[in-house]
C-alpha cells in the first residue's frame, strides 16, 4: 500500500514538468506573464509584492474549497491507478476498426502522394479539432443530461477558482473524458491510416500536440482563476478566452449553460450558447447561491451517486 502511494505521489510531481498536463511549470509561468499586463491595467503601475499578492490572494489559495480542490488531486490519482486500469480501453483496435471499416465500405486506397510535412500537418490539426469538438460535445451533454449533470456538478461547486480546480472533478466524469480521448484519437488515427498510410505523426512541442501545447501556453491556467483576461470581441468569436470560460462558472442563471468550448469559440457559436467577456459584468463563482451540497469530501464523492439515480425516478 505505502509503495502504491509512493509511486503515485511521484507521478503527480512530475505533472508540473510533463507539457501534456494543464499545471507544467511552463503554462503556469506563462500565465503569470500574462497576468502582468491584467494588474498593469487595473493598477496602472507595478510592484512585485502586491503583484503576487494580486495574483495569489491568501483568500483564494487557503479557501475551503480550493483545498478540496488539492485533496481531490490527490485521491483522484490514486483512484483512477486503482480502478481504470480495470476498463480496458486503447486507442489502438478503434483505429484498426475505423481504417478497416473506411476500407469495407469504400475500398482499398493507396497512400494519397502527400509530402511528409503536409501530412503531419493535417493529422496534427485533425487531432486537435477532432479532441477539441469532442470535448465541447461531452461537456455540452454533462450539462444537459440530468444524470450525468450530477457529477459534473462537482466541478462547478467551485466557490473560488485557482489552476488546481482543473482536476476538481468526479471519478465518473473523468472516465467519460477518458473514454472520450481515446475514442476520438483513435478515430483520427484510423481516418489518417486509410488515407496516409501508417506513417503518421504529429507536430509537437515537447511531446504536446503543438496546437494543444500553443492554447495551454496562452493563458490557460488563467481560465480557472480571479484574473479577468479578455481577449476582445473580434478574437472571441474565434477563441475562448479566460474570461468566458470563468463565465462558465458563474452562479449567475443568467451564464448557466455557456462558453463549453475548451479552445475554440465555433462550437458553442454552433450550438447558440457563446457568450464575450465584455457582456458580462462582476461574476461570483459556483452553481447557485442556494446550492448547499458539496461542502465535504463525502458529499463530493457519493452525493452523485445519490442524485442520480433519483434523477432517473420519474416525477409523480
Amino acid at each position: 500500500m505505502l509503495d502504491f502511494l509512493s509511486i503515485n505521489i511521484s507521478e503527480l510531481s512530475q505533472y508540473f514538468f510533463d507539457a501534456n498536463k494543464r499545471i507544467y511549470i511552463v503554462y503556469l509561468l506563462s500565465a503569470l506573464a500574462l497576468a502582468v499586463p491584467v494588474y498593469w491595467l487595473k493598477f496602472s503601475s507595478f510592484s512585485l509584492l502586491p503583484f503576487l499578492r494580486f495574483v495569489f490572494p491568501k483568500s483564494i489559495y487557503t479557501h475551503k474549497s480550493a483545498r478540496h480542490d488539492y485533496v481531490l488531486l490527490v485521491v483522484n490519482k490514486l483512484i483512477k491507478s486503482a480502478l481504470f486500469p480495470l476498463v480496458v480501453i486503447t486507442m489502438a483496435p478503434i483505429a484498426i476498426g475505423i481504417s478497416s471499416t473506411i476500407e469495407y465500405l469504400f475500398g482499398y486506397l493507396e497512400p494519397i502522394a502527400l509530402s511528409t510535412t503536409a501530412i503531419i500537418a493535417i493529422f496534427t490539426v485533425l487531432l486537435f479539432l477532432f479532441d477539441d469538438f469532442t470535448r465541447f460535445l461531452l461537456h455540452y451533454i454533462l450539462h444537459k443530461v440530468p444524470m450525468l449533470w450530477e457529477f459534473h456538478k462537482v466541478h462547478h461547486s467551485a466557490l473560488v477558482l485557482t489552476p488546481f480546480t482543473i482536476y476538481r472533478s468526479h471519478p465518473i466524469e473523468s472516465l467519460l473524458y477518458a473514454f472520450r480521448m481515446t475514442l476520438t484519437q483513435g478515430f483520427v488515427v484510423g481516418l489518417c491510416y486509410y488515407f496516409f498510410g501508417p506513417t503518421l505523426k504529429m507536430y509537437d512541442i515537447l511531446g504536446a500536440n503543438a496546437l494543444v501545447f500553443l492554447f495551454n501556453f496562452f493563458g490557460s491556467n488563467l481560465r480557472h482563476s480571479h484574473i479577468w483576461l479578455s481577449w476582445g470581441d473580434k478574437v472571441e468569436s474565434y477563441l475562448i478566452s479566460p474570461a468566458q470560460h470563468q463565465i462558465h462558472h458563474s452562479d449567475n442563471p443568467k451564464h448557466f449553460d455557456r462558453n463549453f468550448g475548451s479552445a475554440l469559440a465555433l462550437w458553442d457559436r454552433l450550438f447558440f450558447c457563446h457568450i464575450k467577456a465584455s457582456q458580462v459584468d462582476k461574476i461570483t463563482y459556483g452553481i447557485s447561491v442556494n446550492h448547499k451540497g458539496h461542502n465535504s469530501l463525502l458529499q463530493i464523492y457519493f452525493e452523485p451517486f445519490k442524485k442520480a439515480a433519483q434523477s432517473l425516478i420519474p416525477k409523480r
